[in-house]
């Protein structure tokens, strides 16, 4: 299009309520070129003109090898956004990543929906990231993912943009407060922060808090938002909850993961799916898988469809190991005490009050964690004990003083854990590396300490990393993402990493470890599961092995045994995550806290963990539960459908190769430095000015360290992609491939697209002669829907102009034409080219005419499916409406209902296409024998 007598590309469009049509452009000629802009479509704003295709003229393409033509049809086909009518996978399987049926179901599964909205739930480590990368490559190829929002627990905001940059070519950039503040600084007082960036990462800690970036936030639209470890999401009446509310009206299409995404409340996961769909449950506390199964996918480690995909990358885990230990005379005399004054008095009890059944086993954890955590555990109740004379305080400071002379002794679990860390080989001189959990600060600084001291590791560290480090919530942002980065580097020193919970929950720790100790064990099956889970994970190319301490009772009658307990949770919890994929269904509280004090009471109260947990069988679980651990199975028999997308190159290297051959051919002449290695596993060049100027979204960490201004390296090989990828974590200094992977949606291919797309002049049609028998106008047909996005498309080959037009395939005139890679540009006769000239208006009334006759069978399953949204919003709001009436309830009123239901009506209008067609020539094809 033309504004400002400056040529533009059209990114995307879409209707405004009062500002006429927006319109996303990037720049095309000289003066613009590669400049974003917005332009609307309105008499006081901006006059954008738009080219007519029928008056496109006619140019010889004279290159090598029809290059220009090639280059020029390729990148017209790429930039343009694959319709919705279209639901197959186009790109996502194109990744760095090994393909598999399971991880695209979500993605396709999303784009049948109404909106792409999607639940993932599937089980720890099946690669919920990656499925998310799948879905947002699906969603930019359809010009629905401009602008991402990425929203994750800070611990793993590193290692999420990492994977979606290397695997998937989507740059994030990572904000957290310091970064959202710097970007303030830079910009006007008036300049919303999240609008500087398209694409972007953040915590879920930084954005939370209401006072600071709600404002921002409730101003701003995101094309896509991806909420990850959504379950902290659940709660009604958090800042987490308001936060989640607040980004499902702010996009279209929006991403929630977990593996433990409900607490085991029907209304509260009814909850978390009204975010995604509000006419998905009329019934909050009564819906059937049914209702779900658009919008919730949940498989796991031994589900049919996964567990073929992944054995040969993930090796199933070791039966766990229970290692019991004997307490020492000064241990012993602590248990006796907690047994006898707290846990089961011989007496009066010495606390009263609040707290007064569930404090004394409080202790009695502390205690099985170490005696250092014990003793802050009592100094911290002492200082709030009113009666420091009391019985309670008496009771505190004796079992202070045994814990005391406990910990000078040294802990039997502290000597059981060095003997375990030397018989699996950790050690100064050991490659062997160890994950060793517990739930206590105090015993993590203590553990910390003392293996390093006992296992002589000492010496200068590499780059502020030690051989044993610490992983807890106290960090900083930065030493977190060191110390996961560094643990997963072969070539790091980090040989025992010391956890806290914190690191439980999504964070990958299995490259370069499968050993794992819990040193105490949580009395929850979720918090045990996410432990195990990271190393318990695909990738994990050794059998994992879950141990943990105990300290052992049973010579001692009068005393709480923790032996039995941490055997059979470690056991129930290994067969859950064998046969449910979900230890958190056993229990169904699915609340790690509220699932330890219902274990803490069962052993108060002296009951055996077998018969308070139930068998690991859906059989045995509640319906609820049962709905919960298997959704998404009923969809394993089908394998999501995939689109192999045709093009005039044999790989994306070339393309890019030979469009930077076209480039370097003009004024930029050799300053671009282009080069490929012997076996043309990869491409790298000195990018340009206005390819650096795409560099804005990009980590800068990466851009600085790869010197990517200097020297850009990339490679459309998966098998060499991969092995500089798995170079890099044996590297010292980096974790980032120095070779890039050239994924599909890659912003450098992006770039080479515009400027191929740039190569012609105003509405200029290139002209080249092939083996066709008669002239074949190629044709772009494109019908947009009232959301401005492509409802229906047909790529086709006018042939029989003037008299008897007749639209061929696309595909098919242009292979027998042979304009591919390799063949011999003969040229065309310039004087050929004004009788050719006269028949382009033809060919668009042609392809105009095509499109309108098949719109029934282009738009067929995108109608069935409009047709099935709106009768299941007419059910659910019929169903919603009686359930308001019989209940009286106060919220989801009358009126509430019939607005959402207006809302995802006018959704659905608008989902087929509307006006008229777009219609135009890009290029033609004459028989040799006449060029």
């Amino acid at each position: 299009m033309i504004v400002r007598d400056e040529e533009w590309l059209v990114r995307s469009v879409r209707s405004t309520e009062f500002d006429g049509t927006r319109v996303e452009v990037t720049g095309v000629s000289e003066l613009v070129r590669d400049l974003d802009a917005v332009f609307f479509d309105h008499p006081e704003l901006d006059d954008i003109e738009r080219l007519d295709p029928k008056q496109g003229t006619l140019v010889a393409d004279t290159s090598p090898g029809f290059r220009r033509t090639r280059l020029w049809l390729e990148s017209v086909r790429r930039g343009s956004p694959i319709p919705s009518a279209d639901t197959r996978i186009t790109v996502g399987h194109r990744a760095l990543l090994d393909r598999m049926d399971y991880q695209l179901r979500p993605a396709s599964q999303a784009l049948q929906n109404l909106r792409p909205r999607i639940l993932i739930g599937d089980a720890v480590g099946l690669g919920k990231t990656l499925e998310i990368g799948i879905l947002l490559s699906e969603l930019i190829r359809r010009g629905r993912g401009e602008r991402i929002l990425v929203v994750t627990p800070r611990a793993v905001l590193e290692q999420f943009q990492q994977e979606l940059w290397t695997r998937f070519a989507i740059p994030l950039i990572r904000l957290d407060s310091d970064g959202i503040q710097k970007v303030k600084r830079d910009l006007p007082a008036s300049r919303n922060p999240f609008s500087y960036y398209k694409r972007v990462i953040v915590s879920i800690d930084t954005l939370k808090n209401p006072a600071r970036y709600k404002h921002h936030l409730k101003n701003q639209h995101w094309d896509a938002v991806v909420i990850d470890e959504c379950h902290n999401l659940i709660n009604r009446g958090t800042q987490n909850n308001a936060l989640a509310k607040l980004l499902a009206e702010q996009t279209d299409a929006l991403i929630l993961a977990s593996a433990t995404p409900h607490n085991g409340k029907p209304e509260s996961f009814a909850e978390l799916v009204n975010l995604l769909d509000p006419t998905a449950i009329a019934d909050h506390d009564k819906y059937s898988a049914k209702d779900i199964e658009h919008l919730y996918v949940r498989r796991h480690r031994n589900s049919p469809d996964v567990k073929l995909d992944v054995a040969h990358k993930w090796k199933e885990r070791l039966q766990p190991e229970v290692v019991g230990v004997e307490p020492t005379p000064a241990e012993l005399d602590v248990l006796r005490e907690l047994e006898h004054v707290w846990l089961h008095p011989d007496g009066p009890s010495v606390i009263t009050g609040q707290g007064r059944q569930l404090f004394p086993w409080t202790l009695y954890k502390a205690f099985l964690s170490s005696p250092k955590a014990l003793r802050a555990s009592v100094g911290r109740r002492l200082k709030n004990v009113d009666d420091e004379k009391g019985p309670e305080a008496m009771a505190l400071r004796r079992l202070d003083e045994l814990a005391a002379a406990a910990d000078k002794s040294t802990p039997a679990k502290l000597d059981a854990l060095i003997r375990h860390l030397q018989k699996i080989g950790v050690g100064k001189d050991s490659d062997t590396r160890v994950v060793i959990f517990s739930e206590r600060i105090d015993t993590i600084d203590w553990l910390h300490d003392e293996v390093s001291r006992r296992l002589k590791f000492s010496g200068k560290p590499t780059a502020d990393l030690h051989p044993v480090e610490l992983l807890h919530a106290g960090l900083s942002d930065q030493k977190i993402q060191e110390v996961v980065e560094g643990f997963g580097q072969s070539s790091s020193p980090i040989r025992v990493l010391v956890a806290s919970d914190m690191a439980s929950e999504g964070l990958n720790l299995h490259k370069e470890c499968h050993q794992l100790v819990h040193y105490d064990l949580p009395w929850s099956f979720i918090r045990i599961q996410q432990r195990n889970g990271r190393i318990d994970r695909y990738g994990q190319l050794h059998r994992p092995q879950i141990t943990a301490l105990a300290l052992t009772a049973e010579a001692h009658a009068d005393v709480t045994d923790d032996l039995n307990v941490v055997t059979k949770l470690l056991r129930k919890e290994d067969e859950a995550n064998r046969a449910l994929g979900d230890a958190g269904a056993l229990l169904n509280l699915h609340d790690a806290k509220i699932e330890e004090a219902e274990v803490m009471e069962a052993i108060r109260q002296g009951k055996d963990i077998d018969d308070v947990v139930p068998e690991a069988t859906p059989a045995k679980l509640n319906p609820f539960a049962a709905l919960m651990a298997t959704g998404g199975e009923h969809r394993a028999d089908t394998s999501p459908e995939t689109a192999e997308l045709s093009t005039f190159f044999e790989d994306d290297d070339n393309y890019l190769t030979d469009e930077l051959a076209d480039i370097s051919s003009g004024k930029l002449g050799p300053d671009m430095e282009i080069e490929r290695d012997a076996d043309n596993d990869f491409v790298a060049f000195r990018p340009p000015d206005d390819l650096i100027n795409r560099f804005r979204d990009l980590p800068p960490d990466y851009l600085d360290e790869q010197g990517i201004a200097e020297r850009l390296r990339l490679t459309g090989s998966k098998t060499f992609a991969q092995g500089r990828l798995t170079r890099t974590q044996k590297a010292k200094k980096t974790s980032w491939p120095d070779v890039h992977f050239l994924a599909p949606i890659h912003p450098v291919l992006d770039w080479a697209g515009d400027r191929a797309v740039g190569r012609f002049g105003r509405n200029e049609i290139p002209v080249v002669a092939g083996d066709v028998d008669e002239p074949h106008f190629l044709t772009q047909a494109v019908w947009s829907n009232d959301a401005g996005s492509p409802a229906i498309a047909h790529w086709g080959a006018v042939g029989g102009l003037p008299g008897d037009p007749d639209v061929r395939d696309f595909d098919e005139i242009v292979d027998v034409a042979g304009i591919r890679e390799g063949a011999t540009n003969p040229g065309v006769n310039n004087e050929l080219l004004g009788d050719l000239q006269k028949n382009v208006a033809g060919a668009v009334d042609a392809a105009t005419a095509h499109i309108r006759t098949r719109r029934d069978d282009f738009e067929v399953e995108l109608l069935e499916r409009v047709d099935r949204y709106r009768a299941s919003l007419k059910s659910w709001e019929q169903t919603a409406l009686t359930v308001f009436t019989e209940t009286g309830a106060r919220k989801n009123t009358r009126l509430d209902i019939e607005k959402t239901a207006d809302a995802w009506s006018a959704i659905i209008d608008s989902l087929a296409a509307s006006g008229d067609p777009f219609v135009r020539v890009v290029g033609v094809i004459i028989p040799k024998a006449r060029a």
